[in-house]
């Protein structure tokens, strides 16, 4: 057991074939996310598309690593949600909930893939409208796009997590926004999906975070949430939270039968990664569930609300802290959005838009590979373009 512990804690980015895992994953997430925006329809049942992402990741994972001596787990690594509107995130309601999209709703789609415990993440905020979204939605998708990419310029080796923090909340605040309180961005390892390295979005007396340095092949989920109201959201009803996760460190004997069997059945299939109760039969799953989260067997992931009329937009994605600089895995193209409020203004942010994702190899390489990286170079400040104009472009 000590050698394989030892071999896993060998497991980061110096091993090719973890980064082969972690560009899979998120290449199937990615996938699953466009599959998931094309179900995003007026009147399409919610509890249907969050099914249809999971199924999709659960089935192309499947395909993979099938002939290998060793069992590969694989599957989904965070169920699909689709929070709209002031809902803040982990909206994946259960087979008999009958909540409905309708035209213009602000949707946030939310879900993770893992191959071997190496996991992707993705978010991504959609309006359901025809043509360019505008005022008020346009201005918090484009604090979280243009928050999301200068934290993707500060999130590298030798800089530390407060400094994304300060530089998050300044762009959330030029758009006239706010960053919401109470997420985290969190490292990645293998099978783990909230390390110990920690981004805390918003500074506050409650939420505290130990200061950290970020470094060279570690993997982060960088989480950026902004909202038009005051970005202090709340629990309204704590049967809408569907989504839990094992805390491995934890023992305490049930005294319900519901609750043994209901356990068992999560120790069984969901030994590590975060599941939706969708997954478990649902009556005892109603009754087991309650006896396991007051006893701190199982973590739930609460639905938060901003007030009603406020609205909500989520981006999130999966970077791999490399050699050569940040490689961001999981992202998807926004619409096109005509914000009333810009950073036009704020030298200090487009200083940070300006900044290289990737960066050049030191030392006499052979000259092409310099002018290669200077490409590189080049496009990470087309792309710091787009992120001012509040558009995203895939690297």
């Amino acid at each position: 057991m000590s050698d394989e512990e030892r071999e896993e804690k060998e497991l980061d980015l110096t091993a090719p074939e973890v980064v082969t895992k972690y560009k899979s994953a998120a290449e199937i997430v990615n996938r699953a996310l466009q599959l998931v925006i094309s179900e995003c329809k007026p009147k399409a049942k919610i509890v249907d598309i969050c099914e249809k992402g999971d199924a999709f990741i659960r089935e192309q994972t499947g395909n993979m690593y099938k002939n290998v001596k060793r069992k590969i787990e694989r599957g989904v690594a965070f169920p699909t949600c689709v929070s709209v509107n002031n809902t803040v995130c982990h909206f994946s309601p259960l087979a008999s909930d009958e909540a409905l999209l309708e035209e213009g709703d602000m949707i946030k789609i939310d879900m993770g893939c893992h191959i071997d415990g190496f996991i992707a993440i993705v978010a991504h905020t959609h309006v359901l409208q025809e043509g360019p979204v505008t005022g008020r939605a346009a201005d918090v998708i484009a604090a979280a796009n243009t928050a999301a990419e200068v934290a993707l310029r500060l999130v590298k080796p030798g800089r530390k997590n407060k400094d994304v923090t300060d530089a998050i909340q300044k762009v959330a605040a030029a758009y006239d926004c706010k960053i919401v309180e109470g997420v985290l961005s969190h490292q990645l390892k293998q099978f783990v999906i909230d390390g110990n390295k920690v981004v805390l979005s918003v500074s506050s007396p409650e939420t505290r975070v130990d200061d950290a340095e970020f470094e060279e092949n570690e993997v982060y989920a960088i989480d950026i949430v902004t909202s038009t109201g005051d970005g202090k959201p709340k629990l309204l009803d704590e049967r809408q939270t569907t989504i839990y996760k094992r805390a491995v460190d934890r023992n305490y004997h049930l005294k319900m039968k519901a609750s043994r069997f209901i356990f068992s059945e999560i120790s069984q299939k969901f030994p590590i990664m975060p599941f939706t109760a969708r997954a478990l039969e649902e009556k005892r799953a109603r009754l087991g569930l309650v006896e396991c989260v007051n006893h701190d067997l199982l973590q739930p992931y609460p639905v938060l609300h901003e007030k009603p009329g406020d609205l909500v937009a989520h981006i999130k994605f999966t970077v791999l802290l490399m050699p050569n600089g940040s490689d961001r895995v999981t992202s998807h193209p926004l619409q096109e959005l005509q914000p009333a409020k810009s950073i036009d203004n704020d030298p200090e942010i487009k200083a940070w838009l300006a900044l290289g994702i990737k960066t050049k190899k030191k030392g006499g390489g052979k000259k092409k590979k310099g002018k290669k990286g200077d490409k590189v170079e080049d496009s990470a400040e087309a792309e710091s373009m787009d992120a001012e104009n509040g558009a995203v472009t895939q690297e």
